[in-house]
């Protein structure tokens, strides 16, 4: 049977790296004798896949974990073992069981939220709420925002734009436009948050926020400085239409119909 958990990565866990994190899970699983399903062969390992790895230092409140098991308990049980056995920087916050067919979710990946804050001490312009909203709605009204993407062999200029579902200064304004709301943020509280962005996600196309960032400061003509900001994942989604390959924005022919990931392909509810 396969599950889906969800989870925080909070404080100094947010600098441990993604083969760190994925060993830490397989620990606390055997500590809280949760039987996870083992691959075959002559170096078996437990089966398990993460939704997209978080890069170093960045914190979240929806990273995604899917495993397969040999049995289960209650939802409700199984988050009272797993968290048992875990540190309170990385929480499980949901343990959803899914449908036997169900795609495993990095396949599924369509867009996340975020939320790109300035770390407490730096003199950055965009504290200025009015001098922040004043470049966002410049930078959305533009017909094209385009940016250097950088690869291991190669650059590329490319546009943006139609990969950028959501942008705001404002949380309100942000959790009514996704039709979502969140709580508490797991972040520094002296952070100064200065954007909320929906972006495209997964292995087609990925939009980091920093490249979002970096297109603010480029339209406010300022220098952008990576170091003085905090990013955090707010959540993650599947594009209920979508296809292997494909992608599906808010303004193609077929919309994206995004999901929260902790709801695609929940069993005894297909969504």
């Amino acid at each position: 049977m396969k599950a889906r958990i969800k989870f925080s990565k909070t404080g100094s866990m947010r600098f441990i790296g993604h083969l760190d994190v994925m060993r830490y899970f397989q620990k606390a699983f055997r500590r809280a004798g949760i039987k996870v399903s083992y691959s075959q062969g002559f170096s078996p390992h437990q089966l398990m896949s993460f939704t997209s790895p978080l890069g170093i230092g960045l914190s979240s409140d929806a990273e995604y974990l899917d495993i397969t098991l040999d049995e289960t308990d209650e939802p409700d049980v199984m988050l009272e073992k797993i968290n048992g056995a875990m540190n309170s920087e990385i929480k499980v916050k949901a343990f959803t069981l899914l449908e036997d067919e169900a795609k495993p979710s990095m396949a599924m990946l369509a867009a996340c939220d975020y939320l790109v804050a300035v770390k407490p001490g730096k003199d950055n312009a965009f504290t200025d709420s009015a001098f922040r909203k004043e470049v966002i709605d410049r930078l959305m009204k533009k017909s094209a925002i385009e940016i250097v993407k950088k690869t291991k062999k190669s650059e590329k200029l490319v546009d943006i734009k139609e990969n950028i579902y959501v942008i705001s200064d404002n949380m309100e304004e942000f959790a009514k436009l996704t039709g979502n709301t969140y709580g508490e943020l797991c972040v520094n509280p002296e952070c100064i948050p200065v954007m909320y962005c929906q972006l495209t996600a997964g292995s087609v196309v990925n939009i980091k926020p920093e490249l979002v960032m970096e297109s603010l400061c480029t339209e406010a003509g300022v220098e952008f400085n990576p170091l003085d900001y905090q990013i955090h994942r707010l959540e993650m989604y599947g594009d209920a239409d979508g296809k292997k390959g494909e992608i599906h924005t808010k303004t193609s022919e077929i919309p994206c119909r995004l999901i929260r990931m902790s709801e695609y392909d929940k069993k005894g509810q297909k969504s």
